[in-house]
C-alpha cells in the first residue's frame, strides 16, 4: 500500500527530515499544534529544552508575556506611568499640604482608602435644656447646713433662679430674717409650675419685683454676714415660709426641725446636684401640702 506524500520538515539537529502529513498536524519534538486559536496554546508537560535552559526557571514577566501579551503590556505601561508620577505627587504633597495630598490617594470613586459608608455621629445637635438648674452652682465655699423652714447654707457668690419664673419680692431690708434679705419668685415652668420659692438672710437682690428670670439669671449675691442664707418654699402670697401655714403644721423659726416642707425643697436641690444637709436623716415635722411633688428625681426626668 502506498504511503502519503512526504514533505521536508525542520530537524532539531539542523537538518531536514520527512514526515507524513496527517489530517490535523504531526508532533514536532513534543509540541502538539492543534487547529484551535493560539490563545489556547499551552506547552505540554514533556516539552524538551536545551541543556542551558533545562534548569532555568522562567521569570513571571516572561510567562505573562507569553500567555497574556496584551494585558501584560498594559500593566507594564501603567507601572511605568505610576513610577514616573510618584516624585510629582510627593512634590505636590510638600507644596499643597496634607489635605490636598490626601486627594491624590483617593480611589476611583473619590473615597479615601478604608473609608466607611456609615455616616459619622452628629454631635452638633442641640440638647434639650434642663427645666431647672442648681441655683448655688457658682457659690464659693458652699457649706450645706441644716434643714429648718427651708435649707441653710454658708458661702459667698451669685445665686440663680431655679428656672423660668417671675420675681414677686426683692428687698434687702426685711428684718424678719437675719441679714434682711428677702427675695421670692414664682416658677412658671416645669413640675413646680405655680410654686413660690424664697431666698433669705445674707443676700442682696440683683433683680426687682416683676422681672422675668431664667435658670441663667443671677437674682442675688450671697455675702459673708454671719447668718448664711436660707432658701425654700414660700407661701403663695410671698409673705413668709410655707411651713408656717396651718396646713403645713404652722412651724416657724423655733422649730421643730426639719420640717416636711423644708425636707421636700432639699430633695429638689439634691436632684439638681446640691450637697445634702446635715440633718436630712432626721424625722420631719409638719405636713407637706398636696401641691408639692413627692419624688423630684422622677418629676424632673419626665418634665
Amino acid at each position: 500500500m502506498h504511503g502519503a506524500p512526504r514533505l521536508p520538515v525542520p530537524d532539531p539537529d539542523g537538518g531536514l527530515r520527512a514526515s507524513s502529513v496527517r489530517r490535523q498536524c504531526a508532533p514536532i519534538e513534543g509540541l502538539l499544534v492543534s487547529s484551535r486559536s493560539a490563545k489556547h496554546r499551552k506547552p505540554k508537560r514533556g516539552t524538551r529544552h536545551s541543556s542551558s535552559a533545562r534548569h532555568r526557571k522562567p521569570s513571571p514577566i516572561a510567562n505573562a508575556l507569553q500567555n497574556h501579551p496584551g494585558k501584560t503590556a498594559a500593566a507594564v505601561t501603567g507601572a511605568v506611568l505610576i513610577a514616573a508620577a510618584a516624585p510629582i505627587a510627593t512634590h505636590w504633597a510638600g507644596d499643597v499640604g496634607v489635605g490636598q495630598a490626601a486627594v491624590l490617594s483617593k480611589g476611583h470613586d473619590g473615597e479615601l482608602p478604608g473609608a466607611s459608608d456609615t455616616p459619622a455621629p452628629d454631635h452638633t445637635q442641640a440638647q434639650a435644656a434642663a427645666v431647672y438648674k442648681n441655683p448655688l452652682r457658682d457659690i464659693t465655699g458652699l457649706i450645706p447646713e441644716r434643714i429648718d423652714q427651708g435649707v441653710d447654707f454658708g458661702g459667698t457668690g451669685p445665686i440663680y433662679a431655679l428656672g423660668n419664673a417671675v420675681i414677686t419680692n426683692a428687698t434687702a431690708t426685711n428684718y424678719g430674717w437675719p441679714g434682711g434679705g428677702w427675695i421670692t419668685y414664682q416658677l412658671t415652668d416645669g413640675p413646680g409650675k405655680g410654686l413660690m420659692v424664697f431666698v433669705a438672710e445674707d443676700v442682696r437682690p440683683t433683680v426687682s419685683a416683676g422681672d422675668h428670670v431664667t435658670a441663667e439669671t443671677v437674682i442675688a449675691k450671697m455675702y459673708d454676714g454671719g447668718a448664711g442664707i436660707e432658701t425654700g418654699w414660700a407661701m403663695a402670697s410671698g409673705f413668709t415660709a410655707e411651713s408656717q401655714l396651718a396646713e403645713a403644721g404652722g412651724i416657724s423659726g423655733a422649730g421643730p426641725f426639719p420640717t416636711s416642707v423644708g425636707l421636700n425643697f432639699e430633695e429638689l436641690l439634691q436632684a439638681l446636684g446640691v450637697p445634702a444637709a446635715n440633718n436630712r436623716g432626721d424625722s420631719p415635722s409638719g405636713v407637706l401640702p398636696a401641691q408639692y411633688p413627692r419624688d423630684w428625681a422622677s418629676a424632673l426626668k419626665s418634665s
